[in-house]
């Protein structure tokens, strides 16, 4: 009867039922998926690159998705999986980005996910990188790498360079270059001092947003971290 009742409808009206299935088709994989790397993250001992910053980067690619006009399956699936490479043992060789692209390229194919679609996706995956260094070539890619990077801003930003400089932090790393802490006359070592990085990258993030809407957010975090890097140098000078 359903059937009967598809085949009767106008050209323009089959259309519109077939986008809301393929729509409510998109809606369940991606929770899927969602509910999928949650429980790859489950065991991730990493406050700054585990669940809570992929679920992070997630929510602000949506938002930014919706504002620029994006498709957020692709998106939402990309961002989901752009850090699925940190739920394995670490590669010397293997860029964490790409071997995120392949564990999501296996994950896609399970949930057929069409050709052109997966590979959309797999290049959001690789070209969010900071230090891969790839141009995004598609309004989805530039927002998933938007919104990974917003997540190193702002008071997130700072949160999660701390955890990172204290976890990975060398044998000869210090919190700062004693004479020199705020980078105006050594050139950025953040291997031996964790508040070089940022000026090594995280104060370069915002110069890097190729969406509007990620320049704007990107604005109001970088400020925040100026404001502590300043609050930081009175403390110092006391």
């Amino acid at each position: 009867m359903l059937k009967l009742i598809y085949l009767c409808k106008s050209a323009t009206q089959r259309k519109d039922i077939q986008k809301v299935e393929a729509l409510l088709c998109e809606t369940d994989i991606l929770t899927k998926i969602y509910r999928d790397v949650e429980q790859r993250f489950a065991g991730i001992d990493d406050l700054a690159h585990g669940w809570e910053h992929v679920n992070r980067v997630y929510q602000l690619a949506l938002y930014i998705a919706e504002q620029e006009g994006a498709n957020c399956f692709i998106v939402g699936t990309a961002a989901l999986m752009h850090d699925l490479g940190r739920t394995v043992p670490q590669s010397d060789t293997a860029h964490h980005a790409d071997i995120s692209a392949d564990l999501a390229a296996e994950l896609l194919k399970t949930y057929q996910v069409p050709d052109d679609t997966q590979e959309e996706i797999l290049h959001a995956i690789v070209a969010h990188s900071f230090s891969r260094d790839i141009e995004p070539r598609t309004l989805e890619a530039c927002v998933v790498r938007d919104a990974d990077r917003l997540d190193g801003l702002g008071a997130i930003g700072i949160t999660r360079w701390a955890i990172t400089g204290t976890i990975h932090r060398y044998a000869q790393t210090r919190t700062y270059h004693p004479t020199d802490p705020f980078n105006e006359q050594h050139t950025p070592d953040d291997h031996s001092y964790m508040l070089d990085h940022f000026y090594s990258k995280l104060l370069k993030l915002s110069d890097s947003m190729t969406t509007n809407t990620g320049r704007l957010l990107s604005q109001r975090r970088t400020l925040f971290m100026h404001s502590f890097l300043n609050e930081l140098r009175n403390e110092l000078e006391i």
